[in-house]
């Protein structure tokens, strides 16, 4: 166990600043970097054996996270269910809202207007000063941004 902590010691720090600047957010770097050093701590026996332990935690971080980039993309798909409800769900809410955030302002913005609130393309153009093709360039590569890991295995 206690080469445990001094593997936590060495490499927590290091592992939380790669998921700050995944994320963005310091509530999910450090749920991710705690995941990712408890199922270190639940397998050490094999962990500590391997050629890289911290390869091993940072592969399993980056992997939690795709797993949460998933979910949340495809609670961005209900996103239409969501706006028709009259109960909002509050985890899907803020789910919701920490998936928008990772996109780019303008990327964002075009999106909610036309998938969220079901503006055209002209339309949404007009309230952005932008032109038409450029409102669904942006909804085109904010859609890509979200469904970029998709198809990545899970941890």
């Amino acid at each position: 166990m206690r080469d445990f902590d001094a593997f936590f010691d060495q490499e927590y720090t290091p592992l939380l600043r790669l998921m700050f600047a995944m994320t963005g957010s310091h509530v999910e770097a450090e749920e991710l970097a705690q995941e990712a050093m408890t199922r270190a701590l639940e397998r050490w026996d094999r962990v500590s054996a391997m050629g890289s332990p911290a390869g091993y935690v940072y592969r399993t971080a980056v992997n939690l996270n795709r797993s949460r980039l998933r979910r949340l993309r495809r609670q961005l798909r209900w996103a239409g269910d969501l706006a028709r409800s009259s109960n909002p769900d509050p985890e899907t809410v803020g789910s919701l809202v920490a998936a928008l955030g990772m996109l780019p302002t303008a990327q964002r913005e075009a999106l909610l207007m036309v998938e969220w609130l079901g503006l055209r393309a002209d339309e949404a153009s007009q309230i952005l000063g932008i032109s038409p093709s450029s409102v669904r360039s942006r909804v085109h590569r904010a859609k890509a941004a979200l469904a970029a890991d998709e198809d990545d295995p899970d941890v």
